[in-house]
């Protein structure tokens, strides 16, 4: 029965790339000159594994490749040749190079044959060169060196019979037996029985087979590992016949080898295959995606119906009234906790987000001639899967902005008394229900003069106009705004925080600066949990109930006539913590009629968004809730101050609000 291994593939490019992430992360740790040996084991691995995989699902490319990545750790492993940095700087490349390959294979799209080709030749060229200079050499490739060298005392008699989709899997035996030719004398003979006429000939059809003979020292164990990435149906046949004669003539008897030889009458046995999709461990076990969607999807429905249910219980009377309601708290506590477990399944460390930045940080400090340390903490801190995915190229923008604006140059760090060594810092935590993610330097800070001077020039300040410490922060924020004298690839375009801002209220978080002239700067993002299901205080705006975030949410007050002022332009303001709050009146930006008018009717309720607060006045709070989370751009498109909905207890669909867009709106309403 033939087994369709297209079935693997999956777990297959799975594994490969979690490999590829934990050999760059361990390359990266690397001490030039002596790395820890686990190290370079572990590399040694992972390359194998890509080998053997490559090899039995028919990416040949990829076996070809890191079988030659694989030699040259083999002679970092063997510590034949020294890590330096040019070598740690083509492992990285490589590692770049069959991230490419796989993710190739995985779409079915070409990939860059010739950037392989030209890295696989450096590899190549890198090994040779060293073994050209090594004491030896001109005799380690074929033969054992002819002093210092204890004489061979066994000859390997191997039979290798490969099935006809050897060649096509891209395997080539000469490097076969080179590997071979490492260990002692090598002896190929080429069986062409089985070889066609030349008219009947496939050229991509393996019709050889070879016989080989081998005299060294070598275990079998390590003869056999040469040939251990190949596919399972191939035939190979090992045995220990004799000894060479000894120098008075006589023959000796060979030592047995650690494995029985089969005799002549017996199969040949088959290799054993390379296990690349081995069976989880007991603590785990892959999912896809969409299943696990699913069932958040069904626990919100859950959700939404529970809520139903108790406010249908609170109409109920009679003797089983009590019951009732004992029974909907029980299931309340149950929902609560299937809840949370559910959404624990998309939860994913935020390790898989920052792993991507020491060897970016390494990089681009290379580019920049700035000597820069990554340090990393809190990366155990989990998140929803929908948050990591969209938080990415926030952190990219704010940490390449920290490589290029923050730290200074070596010589500017010295004239400072500084180290000439920089250091990022990127933090994760958690916060209540929120997580906090912290970018910060040690270099010069915000340059608040610069700052204030290009927003002059740009006409987004006027001349006379005085700005606090927190107005000066968000001019960085405004589409366009840069410091920069020149555009580079790196920054300076006047993009890069305005897509962080957009992104992080996207996601229904904030953006907070610290900064402090000549020490650094700090930029603490704020964000929810999961973007499935929130926490939300509900409020009652005319016949209408609306959700504001929690995490949006900092107080709810009534105020008293004289703690309202009207400034020269007709607004309402408030004073709030040693601060004037602007009102925003829900019912007329939303066109409402309310049901109290005067501010001391009603309530204000102080929230926070875009790097300000203001008072939203509303008839009434109604509570606090969860609410699930349903998308209106689908159906609707974009609506000003609304992010989503969500269904009520008793049915009814209440609007949540985007605090964010609706400070703005409300803000560029009243300009207008």
């Amino acid at each position: 029965m033939t087994i369709d291994l297209t079935q693997f593939h999956g777990a297959f490019f799975d594994e490969s790339f979690e490999a590829l992430d934990l050999m760059e992360s361990t390359l990266l740790s690397f001490t030039v000159g002596s790395p820890d040996r686990e190290s370079v084991n572990a590399i040694f691995r992972v390359a194998h594994s890509i080998k053997g995989g490559g090899a039995t699902f028919g990416f040949g490319e990829i076996a070809s490749f890191t079988h030659s990545l694989e030699t040259l750790l083999e002679e970092l492993r063997s510590e034949r040749m020294a890590v330096t940095q040019p070598i740690c700087d083509l492992l990285l490349k490589s590692v770049d190079v069959m991230r490419a390959m796989l993710d190739a294979a995985r779409t079915k799209q070409p990939h860059d044959a010739q950037s392989v080709t030209d890295l696989q030749l450096d590899i190549e060229r890198l090994i040779l060169k060293h073994k050209a200079g090594a004491p030896g050499s001109a005799a380690a490739t074929l033969a054992p060196s002819a002093s210092g060298a204890a004489p061979a005392s066994v000859e390997w008699l191997i039979s290798l019979r490969p099935d006809p989709e050897f060649f096509e899997r891209g395997t080539d035996p000469a490097r076969i037996f080179r590997e071979l030719g490492r260990f002692g004398s090598l002896v190929v003979t080429a069986q062409l029985d089985a070889l066609p006429s030349y008219r009947a000939m496939d050229p991509k059809r393996c019709y050889l087979s070879w016989s080989l003979s081998l005299l060294s020292n070598a275990p079998e164990t390590a003869i056999r590992e040469v040939f251990e990435w190949l596919n399972a149906d191939c035939e190979l046949t090992l045995t220990a016949i004799s000894s060479p004669p000894a120098p008075d003539g006589t023959q000796t008897a060979a030592a047995p080898a650690p494995a029985a030889a089969p005799d002549a009458t017996a199969p040949a046995p088959a290799i054993e295959p390379v296990q690349i999709n081995a069976p989880p461990d007991a603590g785990s076990i892959r999912v896809g995606v969409e299943k696990v969607d699913e069932l958040i999807n069904t626990v919100g429905e859950l959700v939404i119906t529970h809520a139903m249910l108790s406010q249908i219980s609170l109409g109920v009377t009679g003797p089983a009234a009590d019951g009732l309601r004992s029974g909907m708290q029980q299931l309340e506590r149950n929902m609560r906790q299937l809840q949370e477990s559910v959404m624990r399944v998309r939860m994913l460390p935020i390790s898989t987000v920052f792993s991507r930045f020491p060897r970016m940080v390494r990089d681009l400090a290379q580019r920049l001639n700035k000597q820069v340390e990554l340090k990393i903490t809190g990366e155990t801190t989990e998140l929803d899967k929908t948050v990591l995915e969209k938080i990415g190229d926030p952190l990219l923008h704010l940490v390449r902005n920290s490589l290029d604006h923050g730290i200074e140059s070596a010589a500017g760090r010295a004239a400072a008394g500084k180290s000439f060594v920089g250091t990022i810092h990127m933090k994760a935590s958690h916060h209540g229900g929120s997580i906090v993610i912290e970018v910060g330097d040690d270099g010069s800070g915000l340059d608040a003069e610069r700052i204030v001077a290009k927003a002059r020039a740009a006409g987004l300040v006027g001349a006379a106009d005085k700005l606090s410490e927190e107005q000066i922060q968000e001019l960085i924020f405004n589409p366009g705004f840069t410091t920069a004298e020149v555009a580079t690839d790196v920054s300076g375009r006047g993009v890069g925080m305005d897509v962080v801002r957009s992104n992080v209220i996207e996601l229904g978080g904030k953006i907070e600066v610290h900064s402090e002239r000549g020490r650094g700067a700090r930029f603490l993002i704020t964000l929810p949990l999961t973007l499935a299901i929130v926490d939300g205080l509900s409020v009652a705006v005319g016949d209408q109930t609306y959700i504001l975030p929690m995490t949006s949410t900092i107080e709810s007050l009534r105020l008293t006539p004289s703690q309202v002022t009207t400034i020269a332009d007709g607004r309402e303001v408030f004073g709030f913590r040693n601060e004037y709050l602007p009102v925003v009146r829900l019912y007329k930006f939303f066109g409402l009629i309310p049901r109290a008018r005067a501010l001391h009717e009603g309530l204000v309720v102080v929230v926070e968004g875009a790097g300000r607060r203001v008072g939203l006045f509303v008839d009434d709070l109604l509570g606090q809730q969860q609410v699930v989370i349903k998308s209106l751009e689908t159906h609707y498109g974009r609506v000003a101050g609304i992010s989503a909905a969500t269904i009520l207890g008793d049915g009814s669909v209440a609007l949540i609000l985007d605090v964010a867009d609706l400070i703005r709106s409300a803000a560029h309403r009243e300009a207008a």
